[in-house]
């Protein structure tokens, strides 16, 4: 019988995904490295509220480290798919 317990997250190109409004997580907290992408702008496009601004964060996971010292990395991209397409390469080089 499978563990109930252990939590199972959406993965997008085999990394965890997590949403809480407008902010989202990416990459595993386990590893060296996560990004977190905030979404600051949105616009109704047929009926669908599409991200046209998201900020992106490389961010070291060492609790040790101070907030500002743990970004090593930013951009801004103007959709959600070039965001996590950027995340994806952030996170695999």
């Amino acid at each position: 019988m499978a563990n109930t317990d252990e939590k199972k997250f959406f993965t997008y190109k085999g990394y965890p995904l997590v949403r809480k409004g407008n902010e989202l997580y990416y990459g595993n907290m386990g590893d060296d490295y996560v990004v977190w992408l905030q979404i600051q702008q949105a616009e109704d496009i047929n009926d669908i509220k599409t991200a046209t601004k998201v900020l992106i964060y490389k961010m070291a996971t060492d609790e040790s480290l101070e907030i500002m010292d743990k970004i090593v990395k930013t951009s801004e991209k103007p959709s959600l798919y070039s965001a996590l397409d950027i995340a994806y390469a952030w996170l695999t080089v």
